[in-house]
């Protein structure tokens, strides 16, 4: 059963408490797919769902390491961004799959770049610009 909920934030502010509601909700294991254009607020997401679950340390986005991993009081973060990504075998290399659907939460930014490879169960997460501040955030539940 796939559920999908939507909202619209105003603010940058709106999208980061928005991510740290939702973080309250999330298990370990979770894989969470953040998708949307450049600019539109993937990071202030992720910065928001590790802030809720108790990351002190400064969350940035991964851009040239690929993966961050946090302590957080769930367990382990890992957020990874693969913009950069031209192949998803180059994911083998770091072990993504021992990442990905394993104990720790896992938040992935460019996820159509290992589309093949992300597990079935996900939450995926659509930010959209419709304004000049307001984000269109779409969440979807993928249940296999």
């Amino acid at each position: 059963m796939n559920k999908t909920r939507e909202y619209i934030t105003q603010s940058e502010a709106e999208t980061y408490e928005l991510a740290e509601k939702l973080a309250m909700q999330l298990s370990p294991g979770q894989v969470i797919c953040l998708r949307g254009d450049l600019g539109v607020g993937k990071t202030v997401f992720a910065k928001g769902l590790c802030s809720a679950l108790g990351v002190e340390e400064h969350v940035s986005s991964p851009t040239f390491t690929l993966v961050n991993e946090y302590d957080g009081v769930k367990g382990k973060i890992y957020h990874f961004d693969l913009y950069r990504i031209e192949d998803p075998d180059e994911l083998y290399e770091i072990g993504f799959e021992e990442f990905v659907g394993g104990e720790g939460l896992a938040i992935i930014e460019w996820p159509e770049r290992a589309e093949e490879i992300l597990p079935e169960n996900r939450i995926e997460i659509l930010l959209e610009s419709c304004g000049e501040d307001d984000r269109r955030v779409t969440i979807k539940e993928l249940l296999a």
